[in-house]
This record gives structure tokens, C-alpha cells and sequence, in this order.
């Protein structure tokens, strides 16, 4: 069984509980994903199943794109709904109502976009020293953190989805490079505004070419007479990768690893390469290198 699954992941369940159950109702125990979801998110999870999950480092650096709503006003010790409030703006509801519909959140999401620095919250899942971070801040512990390097390519106020004009939450449409965290954005956000913020809600709409409106929920997935079909084919992991088709003689010969030289192609040294069959499905993904004059295959499906 292989392919990639779309899953909406509902909220209060963790990543890992997402895998599990998709475990359970394929009946298999090769699944993976390419990207956390925090227990009080939602949306898209990109599931790999079976030989998919071989090329998960194809697809965990693809950009994603969230709907975040976000209260402005306050400041919890997880950047989220689920911590405890640490800071108040000090306004009161109406003043604080007020700030907000004075404020021209244009020229303030502008100091957002494109290529910035951000610093990982404590509450997250890096690593510093073999040792989660999010670990350390259970246990009362702060480390110093080197802030990223991370893109934002769309950052917008959805002003269509502000409930109530009297409220002090807003809705963000944000597309971000992988490794963007959504809680310490809102954060910097409502700091810039001068009044703090948490995230209330986070649902990912989309991850590289996966977007939701191709996402199955858990219990779709289930109540389905045959699972396996809600999978996509393995292929479409690697359609952003340049197409080499590989000549029949030529197919075995690429499972078993051995490279194979290239005339007149118009590569770059190191670049990735699906390698497909006559039948057009995915035989390995390969790596161009210019001094040989070949294609060398990296990831073989076999």
C-alpha cells in the first residue's frame, strides 16, 4: 500500500495521534507526515503511506499557508489559547476595541513580509542539545534561542471573517516557508501594535500543492468502504521535480542504484530529478551530477 493522504486533522489530537489512526484504519505501519500541527490546530496534514514515506524530504520544506485567528490584548506562556496568561495590555475591553479599529494594520503586517528573522518559542518542538524545547519550558527552564531566518511571502487581514466589529480578535491569512511558527508571528504582531497577542485558532489550508478542499477528516477515512482509496498516487510527491524519462533497458539498472549518463539536458549540479518508467510511474528520484554527465538515483521505490 502506498500513496499520499490529505488529512484534516480536527483539534485536540496531536500530530502523532493523527499517524497512529491512519495506522489503524489502513492496517498498515509504515505512515509518516511532513509537518507537526499543534493539538489545538487543524487542517492539513500531508500523510505519506507505504514506499511514500521515502520521500518525505521532498515535501517538509514546501511552504504552507494557515487562517489564524488571533486575540489581540493579551500574552500566554505558549503563544496559544492552551497557556496561561502571562501579560495584559493594561486597556480596557472597549479602549483596547478601540486601539484596534484605530489601528491601519497595513504599513504593520508590511514589517512582516518577505524574508525576516524569527526566534523559536519555548514551547516548540526544536531541539537544542538532543532535548525539545518545549521539555525544557515544562520544566520552568528558558535557553538562549538563535532566531531563523523564515519567509513570508502573504500576510494579509481577512477583514471578511471579523465576526463582530466590537471584538479584539482578528483573522490573518498567512503563507510562510516551512519552519514558521504561526504563535510567535501573531505574538510579534500584537507587540508592533503595542498591546500583545495570542493565537485563539490556527487552521493550515494548504502545504506545498496539497490544499484542504483535498483533505478527507479521520472519520470520512474511516467510514470509507475501501481506505486505500482516498490515497493519491506516489507520483504526485515529486511533480515539482524536473521529469527524466528513463529508457526501458535502463530501468532495472536505475532500481539497483547504478547511474545513468545524459546528453543535451538542461540541469543543474545537485538538482533532483523524478525518474520515471515508460508507464510514467516513479521508478527513483535522482541527483544530477555535471561532472560524470549523469543522473545518479538517490531515493529507489522499490
Amino acid at each position: 500500500m502506498d500513496g499520499i493522504l490529505i488529512i484534516d486533522k480536527p483539534a485536540g489530537i496531536t500530530s502523532h495521534d493523527v499517524v497512529s489512526r491512519v495506522r489503524r484504519i489502513l492496517g498498515t505501519k509504515r505512515v509518516g507526515h511532513t509537518g507537526t500541527l499543534d493539538p489545538f490546530a487543524t487542517g492539513v496534514m500531508v500523510i505519506l503511506v507505504g514506499k511514500a514515506t521515502r520521500l518525505a524530504q521532498f515535501l517538509d520544506k514546501d511552504s504552507k499557508e494557515y487562517i489564524a485567528e488571533v486575540q489581540f490584548g493579551t500574552e500566554t506562556d505558549t503563544g496559544d489559547r492552551d497557556g496561561l496568561r502571562i501579560s495584559d495590555c493594561g486597556l480596557r475591553i472597549e479602549e483596547l476595541i478601540d486601539r484596534l479599529q484605530a489601528t491601519d494594520f497595513e504599513p504593520v503586517l508590511a514589517n512582516f513580509r518577505g524574508e525576516i528573522m524569527q526566534t523559536p518559542p519555548m514551547y516548540s518542538a526544536k531541539k537544542i542539545e538532543g532535548k525539545k524545547l518545549y521539555e525544557l519550558a515544562r520544566e520552568g527552564k528558558e535557553v538562549e534561542r538563535k532566531p531563523n531566518r523564515i519567509v513570508i511571502s502573504h500576510l494579509e487581514l481577512i477583514a471578511d471573517k471579523i465576526l463582530d466589529p466590537k471584538s479584539s480578535i482578528r483573522n490573518l491569512k498567512v503563507v510562510c516557508s516551512a519552519g514558521t511558527y504561526i504563535r510567535t508571528l501573531a505574538e510579534d504582531i500584537g507587540r508592533e501594535i503595542g498591546v500583545g497577542a495570542h493565537l485563539t485558532a490556527l487552521r493550515r489550508t494548504g502545504a506545498g500543492k496539497f490544499s484542504i478542499d483535498r483533505a478527507v477528516s479521520i472519520e470520512q477515512l474511516k467510514d470509507l468502504e475501501d481506505p486505500k482509496s482516498a490515497l493519491l498516487p506516489i507520483e504526485e510527491a515529486v511533480t515539482h521535480l524536473t521529469r527524466f524519462d528513463v529508457a526501458e533497458e535502463r530501468v532495472e539498472k536505475t532500481r539497483s542504484g547504478l547511474s545513468t549518463r545524459v546528453d543535451d539536458v538542461d540541469l543543474k549540479e545537485g538538482q533532483f530529478v523524478r525518474m520515471t518508467a515508460s508507464d510514467e510511474s516513479l521508478i527513483a528520484v535522482g541527483v544530477y551530477e555535471a561532472a560524470e554527465n549523469c543522473i545518479r538515483p538517490k531515493v529507489v521505490l522499490i
